[in-house]
């Protein structure tokens, strides 16, 4: 059955954060790749996955931040402080979403646009002061799914509020393609099969999906059908696995309620495996010393580890002890306690026969997440694997997840798509930060080209940096050119340049690039 829920979205949640001006150009880049901009960024065609240099270059005054999750979580406290007026059971699903059921609160306000209307005024006054006035959206309709998408549509519309009427959440997104899905593998697929919308998927039948498809399609197929995101075998444990943990005496400081977090975020992860169950909803209750009490519902989409029980226990203390002076407690932390609301069955890890996963592996991964949880999720990143043409596309730094929080993304998988242009193995392995600028001369020293067709003007016969000491080098061997268009269709992003790889005299082998008639060193074989 679904439940009206109403969701609260605010996109561009961690340049907020940051306390930036709305009229400012900020943009928030985590593995050189932008991932959050404000109004003022986008207005100069800066745009969420671009590179570092390519957004500087769009936007010259741009003001780049570090992602700090911890920094979003505990100013989106207060936006959920607000939210409890309407309903004490608040659902966070990460800094910049919330939701909760309508069923009571609608009723009580006298219908769910009325309700949507208090909760989009109320939002939008806290964030006017600061000058973001047009930074939330709020969706209502059956399922958080939809409520989502319709939250999403609400950001730029007069009110942000949007409405979907009980039992049209299908109708609603059948128009959307079929990558708001959220599984870029299966939209691919669903892509070259000529289902290009969210309602050509919904129209196959379910027994088809499932043999194509499985599990995972079958969960999938049920969002495009506008019913509820959480599959039947999800719900409430049959008994309890609540952990708490007693401070004494109670922690002033974040950092040390975070520790004590820890033992008990491992004993409840490791009842719930034990029981074949993994939490997919959680309630955190924080108790001061001077009988003060903070209850907040976590959401997550597959099933939380225990480094992300952590990160959102250390979320809510750090919104809480950390927040608005008039939101703070009057005492110290004494109780933490962690209840399991919702749960489903544990699909596990499927060990490989040969070269599978070792118990090195599984310690190295837990240091690992105990690292993440006391420098934030951000400061722990490992090497991901994607496809693309060029070595910064292929394999990118990206936040580690955790040996226990694999979210089945395929992440360290390579998409083995065609990439025409993509340069040959091996890899290089040192990518400069910024590409080093260079030039590459044929036999009477003069700068080799790349036509429109793909041919070198000459052969390359040597190559001169711009550090003077270091002269020109001989090139002993070259390969290529290797052309690439890339997003011809997009014209603030359209890319056109070649590669060459070349072998040095002085033993170096270099990848170089040539892009509006400039050669630059990409990346460096070691």
């Amino acid at each position: 059955m679904n439940v009206r829920t109403l969701v609260v979205l605010c996109p561009d949640w961690p340049v907020i954060a940051t306390a930036a001006s709305a009229d400012e150009a900020v943009a928030v880049i985590a593995a050189n790749r932008v991932t959050a901009t404000s109004p003022a960024a986008r207005a100069e065609g800066v745009e969420v996955g671009l590179r570092r240099r390519d957004a500087q270059r769009r936007c010259p005054v741009l003001h780049i931040v570090d992602p700090d999750p911890d920094r979003d979580a505990r100013v989106f406290a207060s936006i959920a402080a607000l939210v409890d007026r309407f309903t004490p059971r608040v659902e966070l699903s990460s800094p910049g979403s919330l939701a909760f059921p309508t069923l009571g609160p609608s009723r009580y306000f006298g219908g769910d646009e009325p309700l949507a209307g208090l909760v989009a005024s109320e939002i939008d006054n806290a964030l006017g002061s600061s000058g973001w006035f047009d930074a939330v959206g709020v969706g209502v309709a059956d399922g958080i799914f939809a409520a989502t998408r319709a939250a999403e549509l609400a950001v730029a519309r007069p009110g942000h509020v949007s409405v979907i009427p009980s039992g049209q959440s299908a109708k609603f997104l059948s128009p959307f393609p079929v990558s708001v899905l959220g599984r870029p593998e299966l939209a691919d697929v669903l892509y070259r099969l000529g289902l290009r919308r969210i309602g050509d998927f919904a129209a196959l039948s379910v027994d088809d999906v499932v043999a194509r498809f499985g599990i995972e399609g079958r969960f999938l197929h049920r969002l495009a059908r506008g019913i509820d995101d959480r599959p039947s075998s999800v719900g409430p444990p049959s008994r309890s696995f609540d952990v708490e943990s007693v401070i004494d005496p109670p922690a002033e400081r974040v950092d040390i309620a975070a520790f004590a977090a820890r033992a008990i975020a491992d004993d409840l992860h490791d009842r719930l495996c034990a029981e074949g169950l993994a939490c997919t909803r959680l309630l955190v209750v924080i108790e001061t010393d001077a009988g003060e009490r903070l209850e907040r519902v976590w959401r997550h989409e597959g099933a939380l580890s225990s480094t992300g029980i952590v990160d959102r226990v250390r979320w809510q203390l750090d919104g809480w002890l950390n927040g608005p002076s008039a939101q703070r407690p009057s005492g110290g932390v004494s109780r933490l306690l962690l209840v399991p609301d919702e749960v489903m069955p544990a699909r596990g890890r499927q060990h490989g026969f040969w070269g599978g996963e070792t118990e090195a592996d599984e310690r190295a991964g837990r240091a690992l997440a105990r690292v993440q949880g006391m420098l934030g999720v951000a400061a722990v990143t490992v090497p991901e694997r994607r496809g693309g043409r060029g070595p910064a596309d292929v394999v990118v730094r990206a936040p580690f997840v955790g040996i226990d929080g694999d979210d089945g993304q395929g992440r360290g998988v390579a998409l083995d798509a065609p990439w025409p242009g993509r340069v040959p193995s091996p890899l290089p392995t040192l990518l400069p930060t910024e590409p080093l600028p260079i030039q590459v001369l044929d036999a009477r020293g003069a700068s080799v080209w790349v036509s429109g067709r793909g041919t070198l003007s000459a052969e390359p016969s040597m190559v001169r940096f711009d550090d003077a000491a270091r002269g020109d080098v001989s090139i002993l061997g070259w390969a290529g050119p290797w052309p690439c268009d890339e997003r011809w269709w997009d014209q603030l992003t359209h890319r056109r340049r070649a590669r060459l790889q070349l072998a040095l005299a002085d033993g170096r082998a270099l990848l170089v690039q040539i892009e509006q008639g400039s050669w630059s060193v990409e990346a460096i074989y070691d």
